[in-house]
């Protein structure tokens, strides 16, 4: 069963890497002056960005402790970091979808960037570009260098939470716009986009 549960964390984070491909080049196409990627993806997510990113963290959340808790895979010392940059996200991002709340995503952007900046510096000392501490090497078995997960090829524990938080980043990036718009609009209802 760990074998499948891995293997569809894996998955799931690839799919969030094509997600993020996706809205990325749509981003870069607006830039270009093509907004109509951008707002197609935009009219999808229309109302909704806070509960995708609240599904994403809890899922990360919810891989994590699946990680530590029946897979036996001891936390390291940048594994804890992490957990402390996504799993607020699990709760802080429900709140305000329920009450539809979007003002509130300003103030959650710090958490997935902090986040995403621990999940890159993870994956820099496990392929051995930056040298592991010895905080690090006490943290765990082996320390933070151990690919515990190493699946397609490239898919560790730390590329999976850089993919959570990439995508809780840009969805909370999303409900900020949103409620942007919103805030300059007369009426309730959505505003068309270019």
């Amino acid at each position: 069963m760990t074998d499948e549960v891995i293997l569809t964390l894996a998955v799931l984070g690839v799919a969030g890497q094509a997600v993020l491909a996706i809205v990325l080049g749509a981003g870069a196409l607006r830039l270009a002056g093509v907004g109509g990627p951008l707002a197609w993806i935009r009219d999808v997510l229309w109302g909704y960005e806070l509960w995708a990113a609240f599904v994403v963290a809890a899922i990360a959340t919810v891989g994590s402790l699946f990680f530590s808790e029946v897979a036996d895979f001891p936390p390291c010392e940048l594994c804890w970091f992490q957990r402390i940059f996504m799993y607020p996200l699990a709760i802080v991002t429900l709140l305000p979808a329920v009450a539809s709340d979007y003002r509130v995503a300003r103030y959650l952007l710090p958490l997935p960037l902090l986040g995403a900046g621990v999940s890159v510096y993870h994956i820099l000392v496990e392929n051995g570009v930056v040298k592991e501490t010895q905080s690090c090497q006490a943290s765990a078995p082996g320390g933070c260098a151990v690919k515990w997960v190493d699946e397609l090829g490239y898919i560790t524990i730390p590329t999976l939470a850089l993919t959570a938080f990439a995508l809780v980043f840009v969805l909370l990036l999303l409900a900020v716009l949103e409620a942007k718009e919103a805030s300059n609009e007369p009426s309730a209802g959505p505003v068309p986009h270019c």
